[in-house]
Formats: C-alpha cells, sequence, structure tokens
C-alpha cells in the first residue's frame, strides 16, 4: 500500500515519538535521582525489571534488548507498509515507548520502573511507558475492529 503522506503529517508524528521518548525518560530520571513516595495502594519506587513484563524472559539477560530492537525495527517497517494513516499515532506512541524502555537497558541494565500497586494484591511494578504501549496497542485494536470498510477492499467485480 503506498501512501502520500505529506510533510507536515511526518513533522506530527516525530514530535509525537519524540514527546513520549523525552516525557518518559525524565520521569524516568527523576526515579533514577532518588525520588521516591510511599502509599497505602501506591507507591513510587524504583526498581530495574531485568525482563519484559512481570520480569518475563529475565534470563535472555544481554539479549533482551537486541531482540527488543528487532522487534522494534520489523514494527516500524510494518507501520509504514500496512497501516493506515489513522493508525499512525497509537503506533507511533508505542513506538516511542518501546525505544524508551530499550534506552533504558542500555543506560540502566534494566527497564526503569517506579509504579508499585501493593493494595489488596501484589502488581507488577511497571512505567509510564509500558502504560503508554498497553494504550497505543487498545487504540489500534478499537481503531481495527470498529474501521470503516474502504472502497479498495470490497470486491472488484462488482
Amino acid at each position: 500500500m503506498s501512501m502520500n503522506l505529506n510533510l507536515q503529517f511526518y513533522i506530527k508524528l516525530f514530535v509525537v515519538f519524540i514527546s513520549v521518548l523525552i516525557v518518559d525518560q525524565y520521569i524516568k530520571n527523576i526515579f533514577v535521582n532518588g525520588f521516591e513516595a510511599q502509599g497505602k495502594c501506591i507507591s513510587l519506587v524504583l526498581t530495574f525489571n531485568r525482563g519484559v513484563a512481570f520480569s518475563m524472559f529475565s534470563w535472555l539477560g544481554e539479549n533482551l534488548k537486541w531482540i527488543q530492537i528487532a522487534l522494534l525495527i520489523s514494527l516500524t517497517f510494518y507501520i509504514f507498509k500496512y497501516m493506515t494513516e489513522r493508525n499512525y499515532i497509537p503506533a507511533i506512541i508505542v513506538l516511542g515507548a518501546g525505544i524508551s524502555n530499550i534506552v533504558d537497558r542500555f543506560l540502566h541494565g534494566g527497564v526503569v520502573d517506579y509504579v508499585y500497586w501493593h493494595c489488596w494484591f501484589d502488581f507488577a511494578i511497571f512505567n509510564l511507558a509500558d502504560v503508554l504501549i498497553d494504550i497505543g496497542v487498545v487504540w489500534i485494536l478499537i481503531l481495527s475492529f470498529f474501521s470503516i470498510p474502504n472502497e479498495n477492499h470490497g470486491n472488484k467485480n462488482s
């Protein structure tokens, strides 16, 4: 699929990408520099996740960041080859947040996590990038499930 995207649209995508990356890294830096807050249900505490969600795949060690880089490169090619303009913003949010987590792996040896839910049950410690990835994926799924049929995808014989 070939799309004729104008320069303004690419600038918009770049601004979203850079904003996600900078804001996430800025917040993580606050925790790396010692900020901490304890609450009844939510605590803000620094931890370094050497795996992915719930510390899965931490046994991959240094290889995990290279696997994630390969996945994000694949996602980038997929975004610009197959996605429609309306899916670009949530996909760029996922990409920016994913790259921010990979930056952590290079700078700190693991992803900087800091939001710890501990009311009624212990939940995984997470960060803004994790939330943005979840939001972006749900946004893409919603757009996919409620997509407007495109005349190019219909029966060419009709």
